[in-house]
């Protein structure tokens, strides 16, 4: 019942198809393995796998070659978003967000943007905060002032579209800038970003 409600909202989306549903981890892993969707939707709560195993499989630091993995659930629990986070997924969103965030969710995830529910972004940067010891290490090529601004941008839970309004430069170059970013810091996704920044203290 949850998948067709599921597929309702996403369908009914002109830009939005859905290509495959499975009913448990183990069936989500095979076929977006074969399917290599641009988005993978997964809940936390699956036989077999759970989300946070098939995140993993599927987006995990060992992945060579990662797809773009959105968690969602009715479950708003700390450990399943840091777990999830940990384990490659671009964004968290719980199921009574809505539609439009949801759809929102997907869309950024597909842009390369990740999307956290509003309700736990709060927490989840006052985790790392209370939890992460002052950082001191610098990356292994160091980043330029633009790219710092970039960092704190991103960290800020700005967009691609955004970052480049914000800093008068052009969308491409955003994304270069992004790209550049990870590469320098040995980082996979925006999320991983995020918690970099607010490791380093680099924004407020």
């Amino acid at each position: 019942m949850i998948r067709d409600c599921l597929r309702l909202i996403l369908e009914d989306q002109p830009d939005i198809r859905v290509v495959a549903e499975a009913a448990d981890g183990a069936e989500a892993v095979a076929l977006a393995r074969r399917l290599r969707p641009d988005v993978c939707l997964v809940d936390i709560q699956m036989p077999g796998l759970d989300g946070i195993e098939v995140t993993r499989a599927l987006a995990g630091p060992e992945v060579a070659d990662p797809l773009r993995v959105v968690v969602v659930t009715t479950f708003d629990l700390d450990e399943y978003v840091h777990g999830a986070l940990r384990g490659g997924a671009i964004g968290f969103v719980l199921k009574d967000v809505g539609p439009d965030l949801l759809v929102e969710a997907v869309r950024a995830a597909n842009a390369g943007d990740a999307l956290i529910s509003p309700s736990l972004t709060l927490r989840l940067l006052r985790h790392l905060t209370a939890t992460a010891s002052p950082v001191t290490r610098a990356p292994a090529q160091p980043l330029s002032d633009r790219e710092f601004e970039v960092v704190r941008a991103v960290a800020r839970g700005r967009t691609n579209q955004e970052i480049a309004a914000e800093l008068f430069i052009s969308l491409s170059t955003v994304k270069g800038h992004v790209s550049g970013i990870m590469t320098k810091l040995g980082l996979r996704n925006r999320v991983e970003i995020v918690a970099w920044a607010w490791e380093h203290r680099l924004v407020d």
